[in-house]
């Protein structure tokens, strides 16, 4: 079997919906990546993240939208030829040796990394000879990770790569992911720490309530970050258009009693946007001004999209090398 052709998007994913019951993991969900990007998915516990990649590596199908894998179906093998991935929970055959977990999944491509080149990348050659059962958990998580690339797949797919990593490892595992992608590869990552996306990314989608909140470069979101947060209440009666204040970026209301209107404001200058309030002589109660997450600011400037959660549990990977690597010794 022979790897797909490169052209066209390497993953492309247009209007797709996913439930689970009455929860809508993903709602009206497009993306597209080309070859060579290093994508971080950003966003909280149960933003959807997690559900599109299980999209995207064939493991689940959407209820409605498409959603094509280098051109294909995912949920056909030829074109998950290309694909590696690393869910958030990998299973590895404990008896068996880190370097001969490595030979068993190398086993299965066509042209693989050798043993010393994946260990290299990943600081484990002085794990060679131990056994995956007596390895911490962050050395599992960082050969699980190692296991993705064995294959020398064209799109790689991280779901929270650096959990249970301290942070010397962490850093290795971002230089390993960097010289990867260095070398033509696409990589998409998700995590709900900025920091690592910082770290990675080129390009940030930020997924929070099961859509797609933004989609820029790293600098446009990391600047959405310094925006601080205004809370006041005005009566409702007010027509003052507080979003278009000096020292504003959005804002969004959200009626209380009939009355008065509890108002959410994303500043770019906190201290001008309320000197601007008492200038327009707009009457306001209840001010407080915090830092904006950014969770908080995607949040406000979508009108506050309704949080989901990733439900049911996923079902068995069906590109996973450490899984594969379990399974073999069953």
């Amino acid at each position: 079997m022979t790897a797909p052709t490169p052209t066209g998007p390497v993953l492309d994913v247009q209007h797709v919906t996913r439930r689970f019951g009455a929860v809508t993991a993903l709602d009206d969900v497009s993306l597209r990546v080309e070859h060579g990007e290093l994508v971080g998915l950003l966003g909280p516990n149960g933003a959807g993240k997690t559900t599109l990649l299980s999209l995207v590596s064939g493991l689940r199908r959407p209820d409605s939208g498409t959603v094509r894998l280098f051109g294909g179906d995912p949920r056909d093998a030829s074109s998950r030829i290309g694909l590696g991935t690393t869910p958030q929970e990998t299973g590895l055959p404990p008896t068996l040796t880190v370097g001969e977990v490595v030979d068993l999944v190398a086993g299965h491509y066509p042209d693989p990394m050798s043993r010393a080149e994946v260990l290299s990348r990943f600081g484990m050659q002085d794990l060679v000879k131990r056994q995956t059962g007596g390895l911490s958990g962050g050395q599992k998580r960082r050969l699980a990770v190692a296991l993705a690339l064995v294959g020398r797949p064209r799109l790689v797919l991280l779901d929270e790569p650096t959990t249970g990593l301290d942070v010397e490892a962490r850093h290795v595992l971002w230089q390993a992911l960097r010289d990867y992608h260095a070398d033509g590869a696409t990589v998409v990552l998700t995590s709900h720490y900025l920091e690592e996306v910082e770290a990675l990314a080129e390009r940030v989608v930020v997924v929070g309530g099961g859509r797609i909140l933004a989609d820029d470069s790293l600098d446009a979101v990391v600047g959405l970050v310094g925006l601080r947060r205004v809370l006041l209440t005005v009566p409702a009666a007010s027509t003052v258009d507080l979003a278009a204040l000096p020292g504003a970026h959005a804002a969004h209301a959200d009626d209380l009693d009939g009355r008065a209107r509890r108002w959410t404001v994303l500043a770019e200058d906190a201290d001008v946007f309320v000197r601007s309030l008492v200038g327009a002589d707009v009457p306001f109660s209840g001010l407080e001004v915090r830092g904006a997450s950014l969770e908080e600011a995607f949040l406000a400037l979508t009108a506050r999209a309704d949080d989901t959660a990733d439900a049911a549990p996923a079902p068995a990977a069906v590109h996973d090398p450490a899984r594969l690597a379990e399974e073999a010794v069953r």
